[in-house]
């Protein structure tokens, strides 16, 4: 087997017979169905709001929507998992109604929501925050669904993480609790897995911008990488300016992280990173011609 062939089977996650191939870029945009998130909070509660918004996402080629019912935000409330569902399902019939064959990913760190969107909704993919450590059930449930699922790298939980910035070896400590998860993951028959270093989660900005800096060692784990960058505080307190003024810095942050491996971009405004792919892909197009 040559090394593209390698790479690329590396690159292809599979959800009950439907192949995302990730070695081109993919774009996830991101559907916030919470009163309280950091910069859509309360947008899309109502049906109409959740369809236009969902037609708005299509239309301009997210590959993926997640839809998050919990907002993960520092200081945000903790909600019981009654009303985490409540929120969520709402939204996900009306998608799937309209939408049969959307690729839908739901983001929840508890097993129970994430059994039920797929089994009743055919969610294609789960992302949990926590990679497993805020439900005991999550890897069980992953292994039983044998459903594609997200990683993420967070110290702690979204009450206490940013108390927990400190690391011995940042890249080195995030490489090996994926690597860790991983290794468990596959032990389980869980083979359909995406990796994301957290931006934002147990981070300072100067630990954001390292962790960008050095995307490329998420490589060695040979598993496709997410970068959830979208109007983060990494950006706009930077530029110190707000999340709704930020688009500019996450088209650009964007870029970076594709140039330094990423595989999927989860974003709120579609469009703009739809076209940072397309810039993305001709240059690398053109590099691949002097190689």
């Amino acid at each position: 087997m040559d090394k593209d062939t390698f790479f690329k089977k590396k690159q292809i996650i599979n959800s009950n017979g439907k192949y995302m191939d990730f070695s081109e870029p993919k774009i996830i945009g991101i559907l916030n169905i919470t009163p309280d998130s950091f910069f859509d909070g309360g947008k899309y509660q109502e049906e109409k709001s959740i369809i236009n918004k969902t037609d708005e996402l299509i239309s301009d080629g997210a590959d993926i929507i997640d839809i998050g019912a919990y907002s993960s935000r520092p200081g945000a409330a903790d909600i019981s998992e009654k009303i985490e569902w409540q929120r969520l399902v709402g939204a996900l019939k009306i998608i799937r109604k309209k939408y049969p064959d959307t690729v839908l990913s739901v983001d929840t760190f508890r097993s129970g929501i994430a059994r039920k969107a797929v089994n009743d909704y055919n969610v294609n993919i789960v992302n949990d925050i926590s990679g497993g450590k805020l439900d005991k059930n999550m890897h069980d449930t992953i292994a039983e669904m044998q459903i594609p699922y997200i990683i993420m790298h967070m110290p702690g939980t979204p009450r206490n993480m940013q108390e927990r910035t400190d690391y011995k070896d940042l890249i080195r400590d995030i490489v090996d609790y994926l690597g860790n998860q991983i290794y468990f993951l596959k032990k389980k028959g869980i083979n359909d897995l995406i990796i994301d270093p957290g931006f934002g989660f147990g981070k300072t900005i100067d630990q954001n911008y390292q962790i960008l800096a050095h995307l490329d060692a998420l490589k060695i784990l040979e598993y496709p990488v997410l970068a959830g960058l979208s109007r983060k505080s990494m950006i706009y307190r930077l530029l110190e300016t707000t999340p709704g003024e930020a688009l500019n810095g996450t088209i650009a942050l964007n870029m970076l992280a594709l140039l330094n491996g990423a595989n999927l971009l989860r974003v709120h405004d579609v469009k703009e990173a739809k076209q940072t792919v397309r810039l993305f892909l001709k240059t690398e197009e053109e590099r691949n011609k002097y190689l």
